[in-house]
């Protein structure tokens, strides 16, 4: 409690109080530990929860507006669930923030969590994010991580990927092939997404890091979409190559914070999503030289609720406009264009999930172009992960600390 005068000095038994109270939470967070009982950093949640498979748990109908679905748990109990990502053999490997990476057999068993994993900066929204299977696994059972790697002092993060080989117990001759420079966050804006396209090459979506100019500046690589061969090296085709200040990882710049990138099924061009501010949320489809705009041009508004300080406009001379974007942030996370055969009336339709508005956005394209949406599960779950199985249903992940694996299916196979 603040004294009745604010410019009174605090008496000196209560700051005693107070320190033996800090010392008496420190040691109960060492009891803690010492019990095995870890905790977030930020909420102090405990963050050991062992998850669970649900193999006979009930289907619920969900109406659509194409016809009923059916939402079914297939397991819960994930801490902070991020990313999910299938195996040849329909396992799928699922990245919890805290740094843990699971598989889960397609019968029914979830593993402890995998070795191999790097060190992450688990602060805010960093920690342990993407997971991406190699194109080539079945040759050489390479796992992609992206995550918040810590620099030297441990006090800032930036993100970073590493691969290794899919073991029994883990990941094998982990190597680190693409480190965002310089690192910058403090735990918001990681990014950060992996996709391969057809000719084998990397692409990385990375945040701003809450550093809104660095978007903007080609020798930084906060706010891009990077394209690196899968070793790290980069292409020689890249545009800004041989250019002086700028860092030939570079794809495209002027992105805020990048969490869902996917292929078009027919196009195969690179499609991404970004949050904005406060509205604003875009999807762009990143072409090689690029600019995106952000911090000069956003369709949001600051926190404060005021313009973005370095915004001129929802538009600029010399960047790209969004290809879509959202008044009212959604806070999209995940995205997955649908080709399978279980939801016909689905197919070629974009999947992204949604945080602040807890919901599966459904897209329907006529060619390049976002002509309707549809939000399922509205107002349930943070979705922070959506990915179309090999088995033609669609996986969700939901964010938080008792975090949910969902599948939706036919209604009329449920029954």
């Amino acid at each position: 409690m603040k004294p009745a005068n604010p410019s009174a000095p605090v008496p000196r038994p209560a700051r005693n109080v107070r320190a033996g109270l800090a010392t008496g939470g420190l040691v109960l967070l060492l009891a803690l530990a010492a019990c095995g009982v870890e905790r977030d950093p930020d909420s102090g949640e405990d963050i050991t929860a062992v998850p669970r498979y649900h193999a006979d748990a009930p289907a619920e109908v969900i109406q659509g507006e194409r016809g009923d679905v059916a939402l079914r748990l297939v397991a819960d109990g994930l801490v902070r669930p991020w990313s999910l990502a299938f195996l040849p053999d329909g396992d799928m490997l699922v990245t919890e923030r805290p740094g843990r990476l699971r598989r889960i057999s397609a019968g029914g068993t979830i593993s402890a969590p995998l070795g191999g994993v790097p060190k992450v900066f688990l602060q805010g929204q960093s920690g342990l994010l993407d997971v991406a299977v190699a194109p080539t696994f079945a040759d050489d059972r390479l796992v992609y991580l992206s995550y918040g790697e810590p620099n030297w002092r441990g006090n800032k993060g930036g993100t970073a990927v590493a691969r290794g080989r899919l073991g029994e117990s883990g990941l094998e001759d982990v190597q680190v092939v693409f480190r965002q420079e310089p690192k910058l966050s403090h735990g918001t804006h990681m990014g950060a997404r992996i996709v391969f396209d057809d000719q084998g090459f990397m692409f990385i979506g990375t945040g701003d890091n809450r550093s809104a100019a660095t978007a903007q500046l080609l020798d930084h690589l906060q706010g891009k979409v990077v394209r690196l061969h899968p070793d790290g090296s980069v292409p020689g085709d890249n545009p800004f190559v041989g250019r002086e200040g700028a860092r030939p990882e570079i794809w495209s710049y002027g992105h805020r914070n990048i969490q869902g990138m996917a292929l078009h099924p027919e196009t195969r061009v690179l499609w991404s999503h970004e949050h904005g501010p406060m509205g604003g949320d875009e999807i762009n489809l990143p072409q090689p030289g690029r600019n995106y705009g952000w911090p000069l041009a956003t369709h949001g508004q600051d926190y404060s609720g005021g313009p973005v300080p370095e915004a001129v406009g929802t538009s600029v001379e010399g960047a790209e406009e969004p290809h879509h974007y959202w008044p009212v942030s959604p806070a999209v996370s995940g995205m997955a264009f649908y080709t399978g055969g279980a939801f016909p009336e689905w197919h070629g339709n974009l999947f992204v999930g949604a945080l602040a508005g807890q919901a599966l956005i459904r897209l329907e394209l006529d060619g390049d172009r976002i002509v309707h949406e549809e939000r399922l599960l509205q107002g349930r779950d943070r979705i922070r992960d959506v990915r179309a199985g090999p088995d033609g249903f669609l996986y969700l992940l939901t964010d938080g600390t008792d975090g949910k694996l969902l599948r939706l299916e036919p209604a009329a196979a449920s029954r």
